[in-house]
């Protein structure tokens, strides 16, 4: 009898998350899941109406830059820098698509090689990202997302 009763007790003493809340349990289970989640990648990139969203990950991302960097030189091609001294150097250009397919420029890193020229060169950058076709928001897990994106932007002034 005594053994029972110690058996009991254990059991009861073990059971205590069957008595657990629904709520309880579904917080849990929803905190363990976003952890496991990897919050630095998105499951599908920001695309285009040209590109094709049923491809793999890796051609969306290749569709993406394509269009993006075509439309981006096609653009700065017609900016014109001055300067008495030839300049062979990377601008780099960091932006955000918003969960609603806006653009925001973050920042333009290395732009004082353009000196007083430097306002006219952002406002090129920011006009021609404005000008993009419509882009679709990355997705994580079937939602719209933001992510930042950095691209190169090489200048070579003769």
């Amino acid at each position: 009898m005594r053994n029972l009763l110690m058996v009991l007790v254990l059991c009861g003493f073990t059971s205590c998350s069957l008595f657990e809340s629904k709520d309880k349990k579904t917080q849990k289970l929803v905190e363990r899941e976003l952890q496991q989640i990897d919050w630095s990648d998105v499951d599908d990139y920001p695309l285009f109406s040209d590109c094709d969203e049923l491809v793999s990950k890796e051609m969306q991302k290749k569709c993406f830059e394509e269009q993006l960097l075509s439309h981006l030189s096609a653009d700065l091609q017609e900016f014109q820098l001055t300067s008495e001294t030839e300049i062979k150097d990377v601008v780099f250009l960091d932006f955000r698509i918003e969960n609603d397919g806006i653009i925001t420029i973050l920042d333009i890193e290395n732009k004082e090689i353009f000196g007083p020229q430097m306002q006219k060169f952002e406002d090129k950058v920011t006009e021609s990202l404005k000008s993009l076709p419509r882009i679709e928001p990355a997705l994580k897990r079937g939602i719209p997302v933001s992510a930042n994106f950095r691209i190169p932007i090489f200048l070579n002034s003769k």
